[in-house]
């Protein structure tokens, strides 16, 4: 079995699917295949979008100082 990008147990949910859009209000996913749907509903034409993966943490940003930037 292949390794998928982030491990293969990840759940299918519409929010993540390449055959889904987030609508303009961001309630509900605009399928291709199956109409209007849930962000947390799943199919059988789930299909994983590496890119519309969101990270639970987020990093936090470091502080610099201008001498950071300084050539000497």
């Amino acid at each position: 079995m292949k390794r998928k990008l982030y491990g293969n147990a990840i759940t299918p949910v519409c929010e993540i699917c390449a055959n889904g859009r987030r609508s303009s209000d961001g309630r509900v996913i605009l399928c291709l295949r199956k109409g209007i749907m849930q962000p947390d509903a799943r199919c059988r034409k789930f299909r994983y979008d590496p890119l519309r993966r969101i990270p639970y943490i987020q990093p936090e940003l470091q502080s610099y100082t201008e001498a950071d930037f300084r050539l000497d």
